[in-house]
């Protein structure tokens, strides 16, 4: 029994999707493959501090290098599932095109769920990472210094100059987060002197030039990075939100297509095709 209109258009439409997916699934994978490899995704500087904030028992800066097996694990199930829609959709196999229907479809579920339950627990992930993020600040920093001996200390002064930020929390004045660290009350300079910013924060500076950051920025709290780093991290987050928000509308939309005309080209196919 040969296809009609719908079913001849589902076809197209899952050769050509599928196509598609499948390199994307084996994309995925290679990339996956390199950043295991020997890509990192963020600067070793950085770690340090990033690993000191531990959210649900994971290491934030783990998981960013743990993005390399997620890339795996999901090019390898995108090459797969694409695989069964691509070859099921060619020979009109009803098999496979009801097993690619069945995983497409669990696979929107979940989806679905997991957008529903982040955006119910965005609020509570987001205060639990910045308060990690301060008792990390108010725990570890003991100097101004990237060179000192706590290598935690040295990784927030590195974050403070590559991400343009200061401490945690927006600096508004001496009042900040840096008051309750060791720097400024055992273990470090700002107990000894008038520094309430370390030159880290200051604008204009780098990792040659903050020792001789200006004073009006240490201690007359003028010309510093006013933005705290978890604002920092979240702009940068963010700034990918929207193209990931438009692709994954986009392929929710294609997965549901996907899973009525499979079953639209199961109907049509007949019962006496070549399984």
């Amino acid at each position: 029994m040969g296809l009609g209109c719908g079913g001849t258009m589902g076809k197209i439409f899952l050769i050509g999707i599928n196509i598609i997916f499948f390199v994307l699934g084996l994309g995925l994978l290679i990339v996956g493959a390199l950043m295991k490899a020997n890509v990192k995704i963020i600067k070793e500087e950085l770690k340090p501090a990033l690993n000191s904030v531990t959210v649900s028992s994971y290491k934030l800066g783990d998981l960013t290098d743990n993005l390399s097996i997620v890339f795996i694990a999901i090019g390898v199930f995108i090459f797969l599932v694409a695989g069964l829609g691509l070859f099921g959709a060619c020979c009109q196999n009803r098999c496979m095109l009801v097993t690619y229907a069945i995983l497409v479809l669990i696979l929107l579920i979940i989806k679905i769920v997991a957008i529903a339950l982040w955006f119910t627990m965005k609020g509570e992930v987001e205060d639990k990472v910045r308060e990690e993020m301060l008792k990390s600040l108010n725990g570890h920093y003991t100097s101004n210094m990237l060179d000192s001996d706590n290598e935690i200390s040295n990784s927030w002064n590195y974050m403070f100059l590559t991400l343009d930020c200061c401490a945690v929390n927006p600096v508004t004045g001496v009042a900040n987060d840096f008051k309750q660290t060791p720097w400024c009350t055992t273990a470090g300079t700002c107990q000894q002197s008038n520094a309430d910013l370390p030159g880290t924060c200051c604008t204009g500076v780098d990792a040659n030039t903050y020792r001789t950051a200006p004073s009006d920025c240490t201690s007359a709290i003028s010309g510093y990075n006013t933005m705290g780093c978890y604002d920092a991290l979240k702009d940068e987050i963010n700034s990918y939100s929207t193209p990931i928000i438009g692709v994954g509308v986009t392929i929710l939309i294609i997965e549901l297509l996907a899973v009525i005309f499979a079953f639209v080209i199961c109907k049509q196919s007949g019962q006496d095709e070549v399984v």
